[in-house]
């Protein structure tokens, strides 16, 4: 992080899609908080409603007490999600929104079943259990995790059908994410709708997990929704769930799946999260916001536009630079631009990088890709990221009230950028952090 400058500086304010530093920069915040800033920075209506929430003294924490919030949240999610999707649950990250779905899928089979499967290149998470739900190139130690985890072909239906095969009325949960956001691939409608019918004929409880695409981000509410007919049986959400403001997370399950998990007073209380800060009132009341203005303010429009002058210009870039850019892929404001290339500078660097950073199989490029994240910062005020699972990408996800001009403004630089040279970028950038290494 120290390589980059953003590692080190300090910012004053943040407003809609820009960050003011203590140093006067005005920087354009394209990394979209990763998933969580589809409102953008401090939206007023989030403010506004948080203020409130203050300064009439109302109560946070339920418990025994009825809570309107809970209430009123679980009924605005039933609201945008389609079919029977009305039975939610309301932690507070999206990876105990996934165990607890997980669970749920355990529960509604009644640990009769033991085997859950979860795509290749997955990303649900760093909990225990989570984490081993998690395919990622990041899972290279060994933790205890949830057992009887099956690995299928992302994107691929007949590796699903032969895991299910290869464990006869065993599946409880299929886990797959419709577009992985942290490699920017996504499934096709084919393979979403032969995994319902799968999962309909082999009872199995076939979990979306949409953490980073709801809201909006991809051009629909929630991704699978482009999908005329598809219903999971749990989807589970975060990130701009909570307007950037509240952290809070869901699982919503449909109607007969949930109640044949928990539907008695046995079971009633078998599953819970953090029993201090559950349905929190603020964070309910902030949430409740955060879809109102999602909704009336069209946030998938919104995220169709930033498509569309995103996508052509960032195929543009990619045929003018192609010796830099092999593919650039996304949906609505979340694209990645794959960077490839470099000199001999980059065996040079795994040769005299510290240890911790000549075992990674991803430093060239990483490197790569930083390099061009680098100048972007330095040169035009510019703030992207890259991920840390699949190929790395540089990901560009706007925040939803990004506007024209912000997006030409980013499309603009990256095409200087990338006018430089990959050499010129990636010598430039390992001399700047082997002197900051030492």
């Amino acid at each position: 992080m120290t390589s980059f400058g953003f590692g080190r500086e300090l910012v004053d304010h943040a407003e809609g899609a820009y960050l003011y530093l203590r140093d006067g920069r005005r920087v354009l915040d394209l990394t979209g908080g990763v998933g969580v800033l589809n409102h953008g920075h401090n939206h007023p209506r989030l403010l506004a409603t948080r203020r409130q929430f203050a300064q009439r003294r109302r109560m946070e924490v339920h418990k025994t007490y009825f809570s309107p919030y809970v209430a009123a949240l679980a009924h605005n999610l039933a609201q945008v999600l389609p079919g029977d999707l009305n039975m939610s649950f309301l932690p507070n990250s999206g990876a105990e929104a996934v165990e607890g779905a997980v669970k749920l899928a355990y529960k509604y089979h009644g640990g009769r079943r033991n085997t859950i499967l979860r795509a290749d290149i997955s990303f649900h998470g760093k909990l225990l259990g989570s984490g081993s739900l998690t395919g990622a190139a990041q899972n290279h130690f060994a933790f205890p995790g949830i057992p009887g985890v099956v690995s299928y072909t992302y994107d691929d239906l007949e590796s699903v059908r032969a895991a299910v095969a290869a464990h006869p009325d065993d599946v409880y949960a299929i886990l797959v994410e419709p577009f992985s956001a942290s490699t920017m691939r996504s499934c096709s409608a084919e393979f979403l709708h032969g995994l319902r019918t799968l999962c309909t004929e082999q009872d199995i409880v076939l979990v979306f997990d949409e953490i980073y695409t709801g809201w909006g981000k991809t051009g629909s509410m929630f991704y699978f929704m482009r999908h005329a007919g598809l219903l999971p049986d749990v989807v589970t959400t975060s990130k701009s769930f909570g307007g950037g403001k509240s952290s809070i997370s869901a699982y919503v399950a449909r109607e007969p799946v949930f109640r044949q998990a928990y539907d008695n007073p046995v079971d009633a209380l078998m599953h819970s999260t953090s029993t201090t800060y559950y349905g929190f009132g603020e964070e309910c009341a902030t949430a409740i916001e955060a879809i109102a203005i999602a909704v009336e303010d069209d946030y998938p429009a919104r995220a169709r536009r930033i498509e569309q002058l995103l996508g052509p210009g960032l195929r543009r870039i990619a045929k003018q630079h192609p010796e830099a850019v092999a593919e650039v892929t996304g949906a609505g404001a979340l694209w990645g631009v794959f960077l490839d290339g470099g000199p001999k500078v980059l065996d040079l660097a795994a040769r005299i990088a510290p240890a911790g950073l000549a075992r990674d199989p991803r430093l060239r490029t990483k490197l790569i890709t930083a390099s061009v994240i680098n100048a972007l910062y330095r040169e035009h005020d510019i703030y992207t990221y890259y991920t840390l699972n699949g190929a790395s990408p540089l990901v560009v996800g706007p925040p939803l009230v990004a506007t024209d001009d912000d997006i030409e403004h980013f499309l603009n630089a990256l095409d200087a950028v990338l006018d430089q040279g990959l050499n010129r970028l990636l010598s430039r950038f390992v001399a700047q952090k082997l002197g900051s290494l030492w």
